[in-house]
């Protein structure tokens, strides 16, 4: 059964957990990144859900997200799905030049884009290869300003689709 670590820090949008098992899979909820971490060292997810929640009182960071993706660097097949605010896009793009991930998504989180973005999620788990752009491009709930996904598999720096 595929496994999906889903990072739960300030939340604001509904469960999805259900979503998540309807899909197959095996869910584990964290409520911090230390513990997300000290999850991942015991069981390395297929699929990571967490958010991007730009944190400006740090120095050397954007926000603990940097962590988490550092910390599954070494695990190429992971696909990790990343919610975020659009107010702070410039900021997650600058996360985007230093850490992969499957996929973006702006809030409101729209259920069926998150379907759609575990079902290539869970295609993609095991190929490690595949091709990519790296357009930045969010997956198409951003309030129709863009139709594209960044789904994606390659492992270079940012979001592909």
């Amino acid at each position: 059964m595929p496994t999906l670590l889903a990072l739960i820090e300030l939340g604001g949008y509904p469960n999805f957990t259900p979503l998540y098992e309807k899909h197959g899979f095996s869910v584990t909820t964290e409520t911090s990144t230390r513990k997300a971490i000290s999850t991942i060292k015991k069981n390395t997810p297929d699929v990571i859900v967490a958010e991007f929640n730009y944190q400006s009182d740090f120095r050397d960071r954007t926000s603990s997200l940097e962590s988490l993706l550092a910390s599954v660097e070494r695990f190429p097949n992971t696909r990790a799905i990343v919610f975020y605010e659009k107010e702070t896009r410039h900021q997650l793009d600058k996360l985007l030049t230093q850490f992969t991930v499957f996929t973006v998504m702006a809030y409101p989180i729209e259920e069926s884009t998150l379907s759609d973005a575990l079902n290539d999620a869970m295609k993609n788990v095991g190929s490690g290869n595949g091709s990519g752009d790296s357009s930045g491009n969010d997956s198409g709930n951003d309030s129709g300003n863009d139709s594209g996904s960044d789904s994606g598999v390659t492992r270079s720096k940012g979001v592909h689709g």
